[in-house]
């Protein structure tokens, strides 16, 4: 079941939303001091492309450097990424078909607010990586 819903994920809304976190990547790769947040871009990219299956956990070591982090991505990428999913959702939401879809492009926009400081698991093992 997990397979069908991905690949219905992937054609309906997966793949611009994970081209979108690639190229918020290559450009913070490409300016030298943003690389971790590149790093964090692709990471939910492939996320973003292949949700279900998988969730996101918080990491309590994650310190103050992620806060701070996260705090610069929602000024520079994070909306514009958050607005990407908003809009996928609403649209989404039009036809009782895309609900769920909806939803869950609702459910990825803390992921994309805030990326750093949290890891992205098998939902079979969401509390091991606590």
């Amino acid at each position: 079941m997990k397979f069908i819903l991905n690949v219905l994920w992937l054609v309906l809304s997966g793949l611009w939303l994970a081209l979108g976190y690639v190229l918020a990547g290559v450009i913070c790769c490409i300016l030298i001091i943003t690389i971790p947040f590149g790093i964090a871009s692709f990471r939910i990219a492939g996320y973003a492309l292949w949700p279900f299956g998988r969730t996101t956990v918080v990491r309590h070591d994650a310190g103050v450097g992620s806060a701070i982090g996260n705090v610069v991505w929602i000024i520079f990428a994070g909306w514009w990424l958050a607005l990407g999913h908003i809009v996928t959702g609403l649209a989404l939401c039009v036809t009782i078909i895309g609900i769920p879809f909806g939803i869950a492009n609702f459910k990825m926009i803390p992921v994309s607010l805030m990326p750093l400081g949290r890891d992205i698991v098998p939902t079979d093992e969401p509390f091991a990586a606590r």
